[in-house]
């Protein structure tokens, strides 16, 4: 399969289940964007900024997370320095094992400055957010309930915005980083868009399986079979023993969105099939 038909497989499968209307949103992109995004990360070197992190009640969701842990350990065996941005509490449960940027700023006019200050210090090669809140039109963040989650939010939408890099987007729903840049198209979701652009938006069924689309471009690339490496149920109890939630049932389980781990190691093994690694 050549890069452009696995790109585009890998776009349809991603938003197969269509649970939040993310076929939607797949129309309104110009195909191949899985593709495109691959071919910015293809033999990076240096600081890859992954943001990620969305707060439920007083804890963290496993959507977002799942997704960046495997894209960091991706990276880092490619050559690459990745670091997660997150803010607390996953930030200080995830720093035992992982290069952590804490955001710390209180409100978006000292997180803006903050960016500045570490975008200049890190000079990133690339910026990725995998499951980011992204501020709505009115400088809100809301969750998929329509409810207001800005004082429990981190921001990170200026290090997307501010980055003088290539910069990428994974969302599921519309209310995340990046969905602004199709937002007349998902302006009929039931959902507060968020209004933050990126250079490539990918869009899933749930956002931990963006992460391993791009995964499977760049494992073909390189030969090495980067998706067998990856551990959905190993990362969800890792971030369930230290305070994880569903972002749908809001209770301490090894699932995402909903789903049993099942579905998204069924789809890595279905990712690893389209890139060559296992015969059909």
């Amino acid at each position: 399969m050549n890069d452009l038909d696995l790109s585009q497989a890998i776009e349809a499968l991603m938003v197969a289940r269509n649970p939040r209307d993310m076929q939607l949103a797949r129309a309104a992109l110009q195909p191949d964007y899985y593709l495109r995004a691959a071919r910015l990360l293809e033999d990076i070197r240096g600081t890859v900024i992954i943001g990620t992190g969305f707060p439920v009640i007083d804890t963290f969701e496993t959507d977002g997370p799942v997704g960046a842990i495997a894209l960091y350990e991706s990276l880092q065996a490619l050559g690459a320095e990745p670091v997660i941005a997150c803010g607390p509490p996953l930030s200080r449960a995830i720093s035992d094992r992982y290069q952590v940027l804490e955001l710390a700023a209180p409100d978006l006019a000292s997180a803006t400055e903050e960016a500045e200050a570490m975008l200049a210090a890190l000079q990133p090669a690339a910026v990725i957010s995998i499951e980011r809140p992204g501020l709505a039109e009115d400088g809100r963040y809301y969750n998929m309930r329509g409810e207001d989650i800005t004082a429990r939010c981190s921001f990170f939408d200026p290090y997307v915005r501010l980055a003088r890099c290539p910069t990428i987007a994974i969302g599921d729903g519309g209310n995340e980083i990046g969905m602004g840049k199709i937002g007349p198209a998902i302006a009929s979701l039931n959902i507060r868009a968020s209004v933050t652009d990126c250079d490539e938006l990918l869009v899933a069924d749930v956002s931990n399986w963006g992460a391993y689309g791009l995964i499977a471009l760049l494992a073909k690339w390189s030969g090495r079979d980067l998706l067998a490496r990856i551990s959905p149920l190993e990362i969800l109890d890792y971030l369930s023993a230290r305070g994880s939630v569903d972002g749908v049932t809001r209770e301490n389980t090894l699932t995402e969105d909903g789903l049993d781990a099942a579905e998204g190691i069924a789809l890595l093994q279905e990712l690893r099939s389209l890139s060559g690694f296992l015969q059909r």
